[in-house]
């Protein structure tokens, strides 16, 4: 992270099981799992901003809150995990519903930056080797 200038890094998949917040050196990580080693999203945040660290909200194993304080606004940092289309269209569309029932939470005032893996997929067609690189 310091190395290439990162403040904050959000992760997905990381397969960790329950949800808390641990200190690595001068770095603190927020983590949300469920109870089997899988999905699990954290965000590591780097010594300045985890002075700011107010709290967290571990919503589930594909959706963690991070709460940091700002001047003039507080900042909430969602990490998601979205599940893709090879899912059913329910289980997408609860996803869906829980990031709105979160961000609807959040003070309005607020700022919300919502990052992770969209697990976006268009088409229905795998092409390998595109760039030929």
């Amino acid at each position: 992270m310091t190395r290439m200038n990162i403040n904050i890094l959000g992760l997905a998949e990381v397969r960790w099981t329950g949800a808390g917040v641990f200190q690595s050196g001068d770095h603190t990580m927020v983590y949300s799992g469920g109870n089997e080693h899988e999905r699990g999203v954290r965000i590591l945040l780097d010594a300045e901003h985890s002075k700011s660290l107010q709290g967290y909200w571990p919503v589930n194993e594909r959706m963690l809150v991070v709460k940091l304080s700002g001047t003039p606004f507080d900042i909430h940092v969602i990490q998601i995990y979205a599940p893709t289309s090879e899912h059913s269209d329910d289980d997408i569309e609860q996803f869906y519903e829980e990031l709105d029932c979160v961000k609807s939470n959040l003070k309005t005032q607020d700022v919300k930056i919502v990052m992770g893996d969209i697990n976006a997929k268009v088409g229905n067609e795998r092409i390998e080797d595109r760039w030929n690189w």
